[in-house]
């Protein structure tokens, strides 16, 4: 069976800091949990739907 272990793991882990460098870790992991926190956030919201009508009287949908 596919998996990845520990040896790759850290094979990626190097590979990544080759290609970023240290300084730049942190704020791709921060761009990413800002990620990964919106989606959450945006599947277990319930779906708005604006109805404020508009100048013309026509109600409007998001």
């Amino acid at each position: 069976m596919f998996g990845i272990g520990l040896p790759e793991l850290l094979v990626i882990l190097v590979i990544i800091l080759i290609i970023f460098g240290a300084g730049k870790l942190p704020e791709i992991g921060a761009g990413l949990g800002k990620g990964i926190k919106n989606f959450k956030k945006a599947t277990k919201s319930e779906d708005e739907i604006d109805v404020t009508p508009d100048k013309d009287g026509n109600s409007t949908k998001k």
